[in-house]
């Protein structure tokens, strides 16, 4: 049986995460984590996940967690996560890390830590997003640059970063494609008098309204035609058993640093 410690308990997602790691095969909850001072410190995770009880308390001590465990699976914000895979460094632990809003600062020291242990590190762990993600290469690599793209998305108005990691992956997949640096084509606000567009541009837009859970439209538009890929989410269910089956597919794993395309065997 996999150990697993969930960070977040609590939270939207670490809630949902504990929810499906109720009813799965082979892997179970071992610690659930939320900040020092949480109001829920000491109950059962099974509570906020709406399940029964799991003899699992909700505890702010990371290191007694994972020493006691095998896998950590962490959706918090960039700063949080790189100290706690620093601490999964040191103990030996794998990890799956959801968290996004990464800068490549944050990224360097994420690679430093994963020469000591396997992670799982995506923005999006949805089995029906990382289907997109190889979808959008083929489109792109077809179709060159005789079609302009763009990337809407679309979350609820607490999300912190923008654009959301997925739509920015989506668009570095979109520029790996067609060789382009998307640093240099990414256009991410039009306002004014901005002249025509420019061939090479991947524009990336935002959205924050209410409690939308994930939306992602891509358009390739040319002449005559558009083309349309669009990811709806309707739950964090989705993400939650993403992460789920990345604890299981990282356990065992040699060091290093893993995405969900490595989990479901299409790279």
């Amino acid at each position: 049986m996999i150990k697993t410690i969930v960070t977040g308990a609590a939270g939207r997602m670490g809630s949902r995460i504990i929810n499906v790691l109720s009813t799965s095969e082979g892997i179970a909850l071992s610690g659930g984590l939320e900040r020092k001072g949480h109001a829920l410190l000491g109950q059962d995770a099974g509570g906020p996940a709406g399940v029964p009880a799991t003899g699992v308390k909700i505890s702010d001590d990371l290191a007694a967690a994972l020493k006691a465990g095998d896998v950590l699976i962490d959706f918090t914000t960039p700063e949080t996560s790189l100290e706690h895979l620093r601490l999964c460094a040191e103990l030996g632990k794998a990890a799956v890390i959801g968290s996004t809003g990464f800068t490549k600062e944050q990224l360097a020291v994420v690679n430093t830590y994963v020469q000591k242990i396997p992670c799982v590190l995506s923005p999006n762990m949805s089995i029906g997003v990382n289907l997109c993600f190889k979808i959008l290469d083929e489109i792109a690599r077809t179709i060159g640059d005789d079609y302009d793209m763009e990337i809407v998305e679309s979350h609820h108005r607490m999300k912190k970063d923008a654009p959301s990691g997925t739509a920015m992956k989506m668009a570095q997949v979109l520029a790996r494609a067609v060789d382009r640096n998307l640093e240099e084509v990414g256009v991410y606000a039009r306002k004014g008098m901005i002249g025509e567009r420019s061939k090479k541009e991947i524009g990336i837009q935002t959205l924050r309204a209410g409690d939308i859970v994930g939306e992602h439209t891509v358009m390739f538009a040319g002449k005559g035609e558009r083309i349309e890929i669009i990811h709806r989410a309707h739950s964090r269910d989705t993400f939650a058993a993403g992460a789920v089956r990345a604890a299981k597919w990282v356990m065992g794993k040699k060091p290093g640093l893993y995405d969900m395309q490595d989990v479901l065997g299409l790279k």
